[in-house]
């Protein structure tokens, strides 16, 4: 094992101010200052800069910093010109002059760290001068970006083992927060002449709170998030430009002090956003994932997504942009089902090797599971890293926002319902036939003849739909295809017309050969508010359910609006009173003796029917 030099505390202290190393760090800087190549995967907020500016100060000789985004190497060389280090960067929003000073004192020997792009790493005789300045070392942050299968592959890196070579005797070092042990091989191969030393840490977070949530009102549920969080500052992750724009209006109306961030952004206005939220206190980002790796802020203390990151990769990395003073941050993800159809279809439709294909469905599976698991949320995330951990006690599953629950039954008669209607039906009809709802839909394909129709009445509509989510989620089924008959190979998901069809694991468990645990959705915002008021039990509610379909079949034979018939608070009223005569039914709220002539038996009979 090399050992740390002495003096490395006494700059750590002197120059950063830190009386210790995190964890990792002093043992990577010793391979550092050893010589030869290094890998180093660590998570976010564990101090990776660290690894490459400490031994430069040390050495008194230059290093060059290879990073993805002008921001981040901004932001870099000024906390590094802050603590009297002399640090520049040559990018293509700096002045004429100011990329000539860079080169000047790169030439003069007075720089210790010059931040480059890896396009212009190749540009402009850069590696003679990098070569004629007696340069170190080639640190490469984030990469993960060189590799295709990485979650976030950038070509450009892949001219820089070309650079590493064409600088002959120089260090190369890289640097990751999150590489699988495919994405790990590949950055060996391309960035390094021989193997490099492996360093791979924890990907723990302990101090990041994991929240998932089914969407239900988004933007009412990334108001509730942010009440939590006032006067604090956060990232809110969108799936596309124009969501980013809108949720920023939408939240500059509730007041806060909310900024867009995206690559259809000018680069001023863009640099701008980013400088404000850096410096300012209080000041959310809603962001593409082009604000990704350009956040070098300790306090922010939360991360929301308001829609599903694409991987567990992705995700990780975006979530640890909080917390990075290690202090408690929080995390709040939503998803859909449309979110994962939309992700799936995403990628059948990249134009990739049928092998790339396999591993971003793998992938993208694994960030499904994570929305869905009945287990610990960081469990689940550390396990897909190769990592054992005891429930952490601070997700929304270990604090008992989620019930768990065996799902080999109603997993079954929901397989079985999609598979008696053919493999091409979605959610919604499902339900209904499971319910034994005879919708227009279900008689015109007479599924109300099948025998899976009326099996699975002990749910609601919204219950099923969530098992079925979570059954698309573990693989269990895939989106039905337009263009082939349902595969048996469970890899196969084809372009969804919105309808499910069973892969080889749903027939596992239809057949009674695989077990699986399902998980309870926490109660929209109506059902929370209703069950509020009403405090129902299992029986009312479902009382209430027979009543609410009895009023919507009534209400469509009259072509009346369902309130007209009874409002909500009547029909829970009677479902807890549960009058047994038109008599007893005059004594529930709002019901009169006009209604009760009208509607009485009707709903007297429903009421029988229920509690059978």
């Amino acid at each position: 094992m090399v050992l740390l030099p002495p003096q490395a505390r006494v700059l750590l202290k002197s120059v950063f101010g830190y009386d210790d190393f995190r964890p990792g760090q002093a043992e990577i800087i010793a391979a550092v200052l050893h010589g030869g190549p290094v890998l180093a995967v660590m998570p976010t907020g564990s101090g990776k800069s660290m690894c490459y500016q400490l031994p430069a100060i040390m050495e008194g000789a230059l290093t060059v910093v290879v990073s993805p985004l002008i921001a981040l190497m901004r932001d870099q060389v000024q906390q590094m010109r802050a603590l009297g280090i002399a640090a520049a960067t040559l990018n293509s929003m700096n002045g004429a002059e100011e990329n000539d000073e860079a080169r000047r004192a790169m030439r003069d020997g007075a720089l210790r760290l010059l931040y480059v792009s890896p396009e212009r790493l190749m540009m402009d005789g850069l590696i003679a001068d990098v070569r004629r300045a007696g340069a170190r070392r080639l640190a490469i942050d984030e990469a993960h970006c060189v590799s295709e299968w990485g979650h976030d592959f950038r070509p450009e890196y892949r001219e820089i083992g070309r650079a590493a070579e064409a600088l002959g005797d120089i260090q190369a070092i890289g640097l990751t927060a999150t590489a699988d042990a495919a994405t790990r091989e590949d950055i060996a191969r391309r960035l390094f002449s021989s193997p490099p030393q492996l360093f791979l840490h924890s990907f723990d977070r302990p101090n990041i709170a994991l929240n998932f949530a089914l969407k239900d009102q988004p933007k009412r549920q990334l108001s509730h998030f942010l009440e939590k969080h006032k006067s604090e500052s956060g990232i809110v992750y969108c799936s596309s430009r124009k969501r980013t724009e809108d949720l920023a209006y939408y939240f500059q109306e509730q007041g806060y002090d909310a900024l867009a961030y995206h690559a259809g952004m000018d680069q001023a206005a863009r640099n701008r956003n980013g400088d404000r939220f850096l410096r300012e206190d209080a000041v959310i980002a809603v962001a593409t994932i082009a604000f990704g790796m350009g956040v070098n802020k300790p306090d922010v203390r939360f991360v929301a997504h308001a829609d599903m990151p694409s991987s567990v990769e992705s995700y990780y990395q975006e979530i640890g942009r909080a917390g990075r003073d290690g202090l408690p941050a929080d995390t709040l993800t939503l998803y859909s089902l449309d979110d994962m159809a939309f992700l799936r279809r995403r990628i059948d439709e990249k134009d990739v090797s049928e092998e790339r294909r396999r591993i971003e469905h793998d992938r993208f599976s694994a960030l499904a599971m994570l929305c869905e698991t009945p287990r610990c949320r960081r469990q689940t995330l550390l396990a897909y890293f190769a990592e054992e951990a005891a429930p952490c006690g601070c997700c929304d599953v270990c604090q008992g926002k989620v019930a768990v629950f065996d799902g080999v039954i109603p997993t079954q008669k929901a397989l079985s319902a999609i598979y008696r209607t053919g493999q091409r039906f979605g959610a919604g009809h499902i339900a209904d036939v499971l319910r034994g709802e005879a919708t227009d839909a279900v008689r015109r394909h007479g599924h109300d003849a099948i025998k899976t129709f009326g099996v699975g009445k002990e749910f609601s509509k919204s219950q099923w739909s969530s098992i079925m989510r979570q059954l698309f989620a573990a693989g269990a089924l895939r989106t039905a295809s337009a263009e082939h008959s349902p595969s048996r190979d469970g890899r196969s998901y084809g372009r969804p017309m919105g309808g499910f069809a069973l892969t080889a694991k749903g027939e596992k468990i239809l057949f009674g050969r695989e077990t699986i645990m399902l998980r309870g959705d926490p109660l929209t915002r109506s059902e929370r508010r209703k069950k509020a008021a009403a405090g129902l039990d299992e029986t009312t509610d479902r009382i209430l359910a027979a009543l609410k379909r009895k009023r919507r079949e009534l209400a469509q034979e009259e072509g009346v609006p369902a309130y007209v018939v009874f409002a909500d608070r009547t029909l829970i009223d009677m479902a807890e009173k549960r009058p047994a005569t038109l008599d007893d039914m005059l004594a529930v709220h709002g019901v009169g003796e006009r209604k009760v002539a009208r509607y009485g038996d009707a709903f007297l009979e429903a009421l029988a029917e229920a509690l059978r």
